[in-house]
């Protein structure tokens, strides 16, 4: 048993009867009254996120789970498939345990929790973020803009991102993973 001093991102705990992920988390202290810790979990059977407030010191029942380095391979519909990089072996996964499927491309690394009681996977970790190439945006015009306009440019694993003007097709972008924003270009 753990208590909300122990609640941190990334953290699996069973309540109301299911497994959660926390996604977001905040302990406050108010000037009056006992302090307590504001969540934000999301179910990993269902994909849902909820909202929900602990007491300080209430007892959660975190879960136990494992982390491992599994490479992406492939996605048929909604089923994800990776491949554990230590011993071969080939998961695959629903899409809404993943927080971007859209950003995903092959070959690329994810750190996956495995409940450790029955071995089923609970949540996929992205890297903070990812470089993907440009396959089709429209051209910018130089003189139409005061500052900071952007343009939508879809990547090669087929999601819109929001990109600079100056940003043309066959570019290589880097994208933070958790908003879906760009970050940078990337000079080869």
């Amino acid at each position: 048993m753990a208590t909300t001093s122990d609640i941190r991102k990334g953290l699996c705990i069973k309540y109301s009867n299911d497994i959660y992920k926390i996604v977001e988390f905040l302990h406050v202290k108010p000037g009056k009254g006992p302090a307590f810790v504001r969540t934000k979990l999301k179910s990993v059977t269902t994909g849902k996120v909820i909202d929900n407030t602990f007491s300080a010191g209430h007892k959660i029942e975190d879960i136990r789970v494992e982390t491992q380095k599994y490479q992406f391979l492939y996605n048929e519909g909604n089923q994800y498939h990776f491949m554990n990089t230590d011993d071969y072996n080939q998961i695959s996964i629903d899409k809404n345990i993943l927080d971007a499927p859209d950003l995903l491309k092959e070959g690329e690394l994810v750190s996956i929790s495995i409940n450790t009681e029955d071995n089923m996977p609970l949540s996929a970790d992205m890297p903070a973020s990812v470089v993907l190439e440009i396959t089709h945006t429209e051209p910018g015009v130089k003189g139409n803009t005061a500052t900071n306009a952007t343009k939508p440019a879809t990547v090669e694993t087929g999601a819109t991102v929001n990109v600079p003007l100056f940003i043309n097709e066959g570019d290589k972008i880097k994208v933070d993973t958790e908003k879906g924003n760009y970050i940078e270009r990337i000079k080869e």
